[in-house]
Order: C-alpha cells, then sequence, then structure tokens
C-alpha cells in the first residue's frame, strides 16, 4: 500500500514512516520541505493522486486555526474527493478541556466528520515527552507546584506510531470514525513525574506544594479531563520510568 504521512519529518510521523515501511508498504513523508503545504494546496493533489490512505501528523499549534483545523480540513476534503482515507491523531479528554488548543482539535475532528468522507481519529494521551515538560515547567530548585489532583497517564510515542500504522493499513471505515483511545500503562500525578525527572538525573525527591486550581483551564487539568476513564482506553507502549531510562540522557 501506498500511505502518505503528512508532518513525516517530525517526532511523530517519522515514526509512523519508519513503522510502515519496516512492514514493506510505501511511506510518503510530506511536509512543506518536499513541497506540501497544507495552508495553501501546494502540492496536495499530486499527494494523494495513487494513495491508499494518508497520516495526518501535522500541525503547528503556535499558528492557532490555521494548521490544527483549517489544513486539516482541506486535506480531508481533498483525501474524500480522491477516495483516500484519512487517519488523524487527535487528543483524549478534548470534549470538555477549554484549554484553546484542545478546543481547536475538536473542531477539526467535527470538520472531519462534516466532510464525509472515510476517516478514522486517534485520540492518544499526552505523549511522555510532554508530561516531563510540565513536571519541568512547574518545578523550581527542589519544589513542585501542582494544581489540584493534576495527573497525566502518558504515552509512548512508538505505541501510538504503531497504532496508526495499523489503521491506515486495515480495514478502511465507510465515513468517520473514532478508534479506540490510547493511553501509557500508569497514571502518575505531576509531582510523580517530578520525582523520577529528578531521580533520572541523579537529584532527590521535590517538595510538592498543592495550589488551587484558578481559572477554568486549570481546573480542568484539576480535574484530570485530560486522563481516560478506567478502562476507556487501550492501554500499552512503556511506562514512563522506561522511557526515560531509554530515551532521555542524565543531567
Amino acid at each position: 500500500m501506498r500511505i502518505v504521512v503528512t508532518g513525516g519529518a517530525g517526532d511523530l510521523g517519522s515514526r509512523v514512516v519508519s513503522e510502515l515501511s519496516g512492514r514493506g508498504h510505501e511511506a510518503v513523508p510530506v511536509s512543506r520541505r518536499t513541497g506540501l503545504d497544507l495552508t495553501t494546496d501546494a502540492g496536495l493533489e499530486a499527494v494523494l493522486v495513487g494513495s491508499d490512505a494518508v497520516v495526518h501528523c501535522a500541525d503547528d499549534p503556535s499558528r492557532g486555526d490555521v494548521v490544527t483545523v483549517y489544513a486539516t480540513r482541506r486535506l480531508e476534503d481533498a483525501a474524500a474527493t480522491h477516495g483516500v482515507h484519512l487517519v488523524h491523531i487527535s487528543i483524549v479528554g478534548i470534549d470538555e478541556h477549554p484549554l484553546a488548543y484542545y478546543r481547536r482539535k475538536l473542531r477539526a475532528e467535527q470538520g472531519i466528520e462534516a466532510a464525509g468522507g472515510a476517516a478514522t481519529v486517534l485520540r492518544a494521551t499526552q505523549f511522555h515527552s510532554l508530561a516531563t515538560f510540565f513536571a519541568r515547567t512547574f518545578t523550581k530548585g527542589p519544589l513542585t507546584v501542582t494544581i489540584g489532583d493534576m495527573a497525566f497517564q502518558p504515552v509512548d510515542t512508538d505505541f501510538v506510531a504503531v497504532r496508526l500504522a495499523d489503521l491506515a493499513l486495515g480495514p478502511r471505515p465507510a465515513a468517520y470514525a473514532r478508534a479506540a483511545d490510547v493511553a501509557g500503562p500508569d497514571l502518575l500525578t505531576l509531582g510523580e513525574i517530578a520525582t523520577l525527572v529528578r531521580a533520572h538525573r541523579g537529584a532527590s525527591a521535590p517538595r510538592v506544594l498543592h495550589a488551587p486550581a484558578v481559572g477554568r483551564v486549570m481546573r480542568a487539568f484539576a480535574q484530570r479531563r485530560n486522563v481516560p476513564a478506567p478502562g476507556s482506553a487501550d492501554e500499552g507502549g512503556r511506562t514512563f520510568a522506561e522511557w526515560l531510562t531509554q530515551e532521555v540522557p542524565r543531567g
């Protein structure tokens, strides 16, 4: 099969390309570097002709709706016209989360459904790298500030890439479909993540300060709306501790 991967040079996209190629399929990584600009349609028709599916990993949160919403809808419209199955990566918990980026991801899903073509949306929890970013951002010296009961169920990027490849190569849906959500195997509070990150570089566990949730976004994280309900997601991939040991340099 011929599978196009948008954002194919990025962290997730490159792993999808490797997974598809490793299974003996033609994986075509595309981005602005290869002549595809989803914000203008440049190069879009050419890459879709003769393709069986397109895995949409490209995004640019810094540009607001331009890429996350409008470019995604443009891609799905073109995919539907050419009879190409769109596989789209999204985020667990965005239905009731007020974070602006999550609202855009929800609108992107709604646009895909409205386009009427064959499309599969896969929602995943935050990647291990993002959980690490949150822990470092909320940690100053030996102190970690957490908001309410803030927690993550971070997932291994490789696990998500394998699932995206499975969907692209699997049965084609008749129209819009949601695949089972995916999440990592362990639910961790922000303090626990910060403790693991600090231990990895030889530092002692931080002192955790619980701060009140101020504002709708912080309340949503404090209420763990970013975490799947128990038993509602397929869990797998490396644990956060395993990922740290294998992927993140010490120090």
